[in-house]
């Protein structure tokens, strides 16, 4: 019995060390994850890694939309980062009138294949 206990519990362990998928190596990008990841540079890097899951003044947006839910603990989705992107939020900068439409799809184009 303590040995089923056991290996249930190594198993729990090692699904929970289950790593994030590395982003899209920029050669592979596509001209709109491109165009955003120099709107990435341009607006996002001071604060935030795109490709080191480590925190800079911001939190790292690498594998953001392949977890449930951002460091915030809202939801990772579209609606939800657009919103944070464009209202800002706590410390983070307001950018919506900073970015133009098609920046903003681009950038969220490029956030996709962090």
């Amino acid at each position: 019995m303590i040995r089923a206990f056991s290996l249930l519990f190594l198993v729990g362990i090692l699904v929970g060390c289950k790593s994030i998928a590395p982003p899209t190596p920029l050669a592979d990008l596509n001209a709109e994850q491109m165009h955003g990841h120099g709107v990435y540079q341009a607006h996002c890097a001071q604060c935030h890694y795109d490709r080191k899951a480590a925190p800079l003044h911001g939190p790292a947006l690498i594998g953001m939309f392949k977890k449930p839910y951002l460091p915030s603990g809202a939801p990772a989705n579209d609606e939800r980062v657009t919103q944070t992107i464009v209202h800002g939020r706590n410390l983070m900068p307001a950018q919506g009138n900073t970015l133009d439409p098609q920046e903003l799809d681009d950038l969220m184009a490029y956030l996709h294949t962090l």
